[in-house]
């Protein structure tokens, strides 16, 4: 029997503890009568506090004063004057933990085609703690497909009415759905309709369940959430006249700005973006210049193209009035935000590389010299005459990205290793139809190469093409120490930038702190 939806219940299921937890421990630490507040919630069946509050038709605020009056009317004088039924709710937002496996689990179904539902007995939050509701909503939201709240359709479970209005909203019949819930009575009526009910009494046996149900679980890593481009919102931030960058949005609080490198895409993020966002920042994530929908004129070369950035110019007009970011880059994006930490350190709260180490200009040393004295670096040389290797690299930027951006598995001996070209271009000798990428394929390949397409490889190109302008604009820079808080990321298995590179970066950068990841290439926020 084909199964293609799954069903969370969120308290005691997707969060936990639930709230019973939260009513018994109150009661025991306030010396309150066993069972007090779930007899009060309870007391009146279909119309008790707890039905209407899981409807809709009561808010929590009010819900909280007919328990306290319910309490006391149960209890006469027992209860203190300062009584306040609130601290469980309280103690249930700031102890309660989202079920990491299980969220992961689900995850991991909704990429394998799965339709995920929360149908959670869930209530209005007007409460003084209404922001941890609000929250936790969010995040469910960008992890599932749909989000059934009780208090929003004006049923709660265990009625069947809320079961057929799920089914409806995943437009899936009953014996396609798994269902997951920590109470029995709620599983039954379920069960009834013929959807198949796993009772949640711990992770490992409901995980074990749920794999053998869906019969997907475990056949791989799972992955994080990803965002694509229709879940995040969009917008511009103009550098000077004729020149903007577009970026993505996702998320409330202190603001990280993401910063990718070449030939990618703000995309590159992609699993980054949700996990911040739902650690409570807001991310931006730029599609750096030259690419896709950020302008560059066509002759502009790297001294403007990687200049502009760290200069200040993107750092003066950071979108949405931002005064200051955690800035975090990957390849190029490395060199920006290091650069922005020297010449804009106000603007910096923090600052993060994957791969690109930090160097000092040397003064003594001429850079193009030194470049060309190092194999890996070959293929930069090759991108220096403007139109040679765009005419190779856009004859087909799917090939090329399929080719370029692939994880360091037995699948890399299909891709191209920059570090020397071969005679006549990057790719000769490669497959003019290779296999997929297994960390760049589907809607986010599409999406890079659309996004290329539009743009062109010059501008992702011009970013190597001037090498000593860019030289002796960091001279300006080269006794200068990088002084707030820093991370370095290595990536064992980077062919190119590898971790030795990064030897001695603690001279100049005291806070810095460090991070390696031994199998891992070049390409690491998507790799790992």
């Amino acid at each position: 029997m084909a199964r293609r939806a799954v069903l969370f219940d969120l308290g005691g299921v997707l969060f936990g503890p639930g709230l019973q937890h939260f009513l018994r421990s109150y009661e025991r630490d306030a010396a309150l009568p066993r069972n007090l507040l779930q007899e009060v919630l309870l007391d009146g069946g279909p119309e008790s506090p707890h039905a209407r509050l899981m409807r809709g038709q009561i808010t929590l605020s009010q819900l909280l004063s007919e328990l306290e009056r319910g309490c006391r009317a149960r209890t006469g004088a027992a209860l203190p004057d300062a009584f306040s039924a609130a601290p469980p709710f309280e103690a249930m937002a700031t102890d309660g933990r989202l079920n990491a496996p299980l969220l992961r689990a689900a995850v991991e179904l909704r990429r394998n085609g799965f339709k995920t539902c929360v149908l959670t007995n869930n209530w209005v939050d007007d409460s003084a703690g209404r922001l941890f509701t609000a929250t936790l909503v969010g995040v469910l939201r960008r992890h599932f497909d749909v989000v059934v709240e009780s208090c929003r359709v004006g049923l709660h479970k265990p009625e069947p009415g809320i079961y057929r209005h799920a089914l409806q909203a995943l437009q899936a019949q009953p014996h396609e759905v798994i269902f997951l819930d920590d109470a029995g009575e709620n599983l039954k009526p379920a069960r009834d309709m013929g959807m198949a009910t796993i009772l949640v009494r711990d992770t490992e046996t409901a995980l074990k369940e749920l794999q053998e149900l869906s019969g997907l679980l475990g056949r791989e890593e799972l992955l994080p959430t990803a965002c694509d481009p229709d879940g995040v919102s969009h917008g511009y931030v103009s550098i000077r006249p004729g020149v903007q960058l577009h970026f993505a949005e996702m998320g409330h609080g202190p603001v990280v700005c993401l910063c990718h490198g070449f030939p990618e895409s703000w995309l590159s993020w992609r699993y980054q973006i949700p996990a911040l966002a739902d650690a409570g920042f807001r991310v931006i994530a730029v599609e750096m210049k030259g690419y896709g929908d950020s302008t560059a004129p066509p002759g502009e070369l790297g001294a403007r193209g990687a200049g502009d950035i760290p200069a200040g110019r993107a750092g003066r007009s950071f979108p949405g009035g931002v005064a200051q970011a955690v800035l975090v880059g990957h390849d190029w994006g490395g060199i920006v935000v290091w650069n922005m930490a020297l010449f804009y350190p106000e603007r910096v709260r923090a600052v993060a590389s994957l791969n690109t180490p930090y160097r000092p200009a040397d003064p003594d040393v001429d850079i193009v010299e030194r470049m060309s004295s190092i194999p890996a670096f070959d293929y930069q040389f090759y991108f220096q005459e403007p139109g040679v290797a765009e005419a190779e690299l856009e004859r087909d930027i799917s090939r090329t990205l399929r080719l370029l951006i692939r994880s360091i598995s037995k699948e890399v001996r299909e891709g191209a290793s920059p570090r020397c070209p071969r005679a006549g271009g990057l790719l000769v000798g490669l497959p003019e139809d290779p296999p997929a990428s297994r960390i760049l394929a589907g809607p986010a390949l599409q999406y890079y190469a659309r996004q290329l397409a539009k743009s062109g490889l010059r501008g992702p190109l011009n970013w190597y093409r001037n090498m000593r302008p860019n030289w002796r604009w960091a001279l300006l820079a080269k006794d200068r120490k990088i002084l707030m808080p820093a991370l370095m990321i290595t990536a064992g298995k980077d062919p190119v930038l590898h971790p030795g590179l990064s030897q001695g970066m603690e001279e100049w950068i005291p806070q810095l702190s460090r991070g390696h990841i031994e199998e891992c290439g070049h390409w690491t926020q998507i790799e790992r």
